[in-house]
């Protein structure tokens, strides 16, 4: 499937995970009915009073085109009352859906999956995504590793040969001698700490290495990751956007600690804090794909998505826990030093469910 093919879809399947959360679309239009058509009650006003289903429903073409599009696109009243808040005044919008005005407003779930899902369809687009032309690093065990290694072996030990025990340069090549008997012999088996490359690309001079860790699970990875590199970055892409909701858990426990003296804030207010956060990032970086393939300078996109989620993150915090000016810098600060292990944590759960068979 090409690019836009892929991209379309994930657009799509974003957008019904997003409905799923907030189920909203497609139940008004020109039917008059007296009882409900979802469970037969009698109707009295706007809504069925007891399964809150529209009294009106849809029944042409055009309604049905129209909800594929309000499904897909998700824009309704609620989206152009919540994106604005959600860039200028992340901290108010945070605080009143707390509050409870939840009608007026799109979930943050809701708007988080959409986000992520558009994310990852212009990244597709873009051709932004794992490195594909990485292949597998070569092994000892092909002809010409081997023979190469043979041939250096052989040179290293007649070199060694040639010198005097007192030679400071003995212990060096004994070193090296010691290693390539080592790779060469048949019940080599590596131990932890050894350092392995995953995979290679020879045109570009880069490479991707670890070291083994001594545990079986881990170490199979290594090897799953050494045989088939292609595979497994196609993996940790799709796992990607599969498994983005997991930022949400490993973030919140992170945005706790800095209220952890102050007990009126619950695990719901950082939910809530995070996933609207995350919401307002996925959508930035998608503006910053879109604005760089129009051909805004590399410099201006770096500055942008360095300060603008600081400078959000700092708002959003100092409206939404109503803190002093202070106590939003330091909290922004740790904050965004927390993030580097919320993501190291993120990839790491990402690679071992690429690992599982």
């Amino acid at each position: 499937m090409s690019n836009i093919g892929e991209a379309v879809g994930t657009l799509a399947e974003g957008a019904l995970y997003a409905r799923a959360v907030e189920p909203k679309a497609g139940e008004d239009g020109h039917t008059h009915e007296t009882s409900c058509l979802n469970c037969g009650t009698a109707l009295v006003g706007s809504h069925c009073h007891r399964c809150g289903q529209h009294a009106h429903v849809h029944r042409t073409a055009g309604a049905f085109f129209h909800d594929i599009l309000h499904g897909v696109l998700h824009f309704d009243g609620k989206t152009w009352r919540t994106l604005p808040l959600l860039a200028w005044k992340p901290g108010e919008l945070t605080r009143r859906y707390i509050a409870g005005e939840r009608a007026r407003f799109v979930s943050p779930m809701a708007l988080f999956l959409f986000s992520v899902f558009l994310m990852f369809a212009v990244f597709q687009l873009a051709g932004i995504g794992p490195p594909t032309d990485m292949g597998p690093p070569v092994q000892i065990g092909s002809d010409e590793a081997t023979d190469k290694a043979r041939d250096d072996l052989s040179d290293l030990k007649q070199a060694r040969s040639k010198m005097s025990s007192g030679n400071p340069a003995a212990p060096i090549l004994d070193a090296q001698i010691a290693g390539l008997e080592k790779r060469l012999g048949a019940d080599a088996k590596p131990k932890p700490g050894d350092k392995v490359v995953l995979a290679e690309n020879k045109k570009r001079g880069s490479r991707i290495t670890t070291r083994y860790t001594g545990y079986a699970f881990f170490d199979h990875a290594i090897e799953k990751w050494k045989a088939n590199p292609g595979l497994m970055a196609y993996k940790l892409q799709s796992n990607s956007y599969k498994f983005s909701w997991l930022l949400i858990p490993l973030s919140v426990p992170f945005v706790w600690l800095l209220f952890l003296w102050r007990r009126k804030f619950g695990i719901y207010d950082h939910a809530v804090f995070v996933t609207y956060s995350l919401g307002f990032m996925t959508l930035f970086y998608v503006v910053l794909v879109l604005l760089g393939g129009l051909g805004v300078g590399t410099g201006v996109l770096l500055a942008a998505g360095t300060f603008v989620p600081l400078i959000h993150i700092y708002k959003q915090l100092k409206g939404a826990y109503g803190l002093s000016r202070f106590s939003a810098l330091w909290r922004t600060l740790a904050l965004s030093f927390f993030i580097f292990w919320i993501l190291f944590l993120y990839i790491d759960v990402l690679l071992v469910l690429g690992a599982v068979d």
